[in-house]
């Protein structure tokens, strides 16, 4: 199944990230673009990562102002790029299937697969935590035993997930489903849409 590859380079990308644990240390691809799809897995889920601990890092109430604004367009910087995977991802899956006759009574999916893998990378990434916060030993057992509670229901959202992507790229590749993918068309970041920015020409 397509979700056991992908948890698995979700899981080793979390733990490698976590060797060094910094937003700052260098990236290098677990995969090389001859192997695309797990080459784009691993990017997707290390930008998830760093943004993940960013969003840390913004919430400390001590952090300085204009650490914050340099932060802050880092996590923007963030989001495009993990905006430009999600799509990379779909590009993907649209030339797997390109062959692909739709059948007469297909129909479209709410959301197109890569936006479903990205909602697995984030998955991943609260049951790497939770788990963390379910162990520490530093922590009352009420606040062990009550991440557990959540860490469960965390790894029993992760089987549904998964299911239901791999029966959508199922469903695709038997022409159940068809792909149609809208290019997400950010106005904020445009010097053109945004206003603010337009006005700075």
């Amino acid at each position: 199944m397509f979700t056991e590859k992908a948890n698995k380079i979700f899981q080793d990308v979390i733990e490698k990230y976590h060797v060094i644990n910094t937003v700052d240390q260098p990236f290098e691809n677990g995969y090389d673009k001859s192997n695309l799809l797990e080459h784009l897995l691993y990017r997707k889920c290390w930008i998830d990562t760093v943004q993940w601990h960013y969003e840390d890092i913004i919430r400390d109430p001590q952090i300085d102002p204009v650490a914050a604004l340099t932060l802050k367009r880092q996590i923007d910087a963030s989001n495009q790029d993990r905006t430009d995977m999600v799509e990379y991802i779909d590009s993907y899956f649209l030339e797997k299937y390109k062959d692909v006759t739709s059948k007469t009574d297909a129909t479209i999916n709410t959301e197109s697969p890569a936006w479903g893998i990205d909602r697995l990378s984030i998955l991943a990434l609260k049951i790497f935590h939770m788990n963390e916060e379910a162990t520490r030993t530093d922590a009352s057992d009420a606040h062990r035993d009550a991440c557990q509670k959540k860490l469960d229901i965390l790894l029993e959202q992760r089987i549904d997930l998964s299911t239901a992507i791999d029966t959508l790229l199922s469903d695709i590749e038997k022409g159940g489903k068809y792909m149609k993918v809208y290019k997400q068309m950010k106005m904020y970041n445009d010097d053109e849409l945004n206003p603010v920015l337009r006005s700075q020409k």
